[in-house]
């Protein structure tokens, strides 16, 4: 059965991406705008930062001053039918705590945490400072995080993963009001990507696809989280916003066309066009 994100009942509601822009298209906000207008909702910006990269890796980083970054988020809000949103990457602890210190002032929507700390081709997008704001000041504050391995480690301050219950506890704890997905795309598993989930409930979830042989995986962490993030804005419950973003995720990778003599993006439209 083909697989529909799309909802044509959907076109008053929006969701609000902060994160970075990429130059190349594949990632951040380009890719947080595709999938929330795969889902047919209005996709709103709050540019953390101005990366200049494409498909083969990033070229430099300009951060955005956090003032302009909340500028932006509050003009967003004050106006339009913003109904989830979700953050990437955050170029600096000052634009990390800036962010938490709008949702502290009364923002009242489920909030994705993407914890961007370095990109596909291996760039450093945040650094220890950065992983600091985001355990004291974020993390408290989100609905769902969205770790891969890396980031993982990072967050709990470890140099390589234990078990994935202890590993989950440990983010669970980091983020208690949160779902935690933590993602295996990175994992050395040649055949399957794993994904594990905690609810905040404490059930866990394993949510396996198999691996897709393509170049066409940057962006797919933005993807993720942005489809999430959609999904909670159509009022999906979190269960449901994961497990349907897993298969939005699946069928954008297997329908993708390499692009660039890197790593592409996946096809966040896909489903529009009616592929399986």
């Amino acid at each position: 059965m083909t697989q529909r994100p799309f909802d044509p009942n959907a076109a008053h509601l929006a969701a609000l991406t902060i994160a970075g822009s990429d130059s190349g298209g594949g990632a951040g906000l380009q890719a947080d705008l595709r999938t929330f207008f795969a889902h047919g909702l209005l996709g709103c910006t709050a540019v953390t930062a101005i990366t200049i990269q494409n498909t083969v890796g990033v070229r430099g980083v300009v951060a955005v001053d956090p003032d302009v970054v909340v500028a932006q988020i509050e003009a967003v809000l004050d106006d339009l039918p913003v109904r989830a949103a979700k953050t990437g990457m955050l170029a600096s602890a000052a634009t990390v705590r800036a962010v938490a210190a709008a949702w502290h002032a009364g923002v009242a929507l489920p909030l994705v945490v993407d914890p961007v700390l370095v990109s596909t081709s291996g760039h450093a997008l945040g650094g220890a400072d950065v992983v600091h704001a985001m355990r004291a000041e974020l993390l408290p504050l989100a609905t769902v995080i969205t770790p891969n391995l890396h980031e993982a480690a990072a967050l709990l301050g470890q140099d390589a993963l234990g078990a994935v219950a202890d590993t989950l506890d440990g983010l669970a704890a980091l983020a208690p009001r949160a779902a935690v997905v933590l993602k295996g795309g990175h994992s050395d598993d040649p055949t399957s990507s794993v994904d594990y989930v905690r609810l905040r409930g404490g059930q866990t979830l394993t949510l396996g696809a198999p691996r897709i042989a393509t170049r066409a995986t940057h962006g797919t962490g933005c993807t993720l989280a942005a489809a999430i993030t959609a999904r909670l804005a159509l009022g999906r419950g979190v269960q449901d916003a994961i497990e349907g973003a897993k298969r939005y995720l699946d069928g954008a990778l297997r329908n993708a066309t390499p692009l660039g003599a890197g790593h592409g993006p996946p096809d966040h439209l896909w489903a529009l066009r009616g592929e399986r």
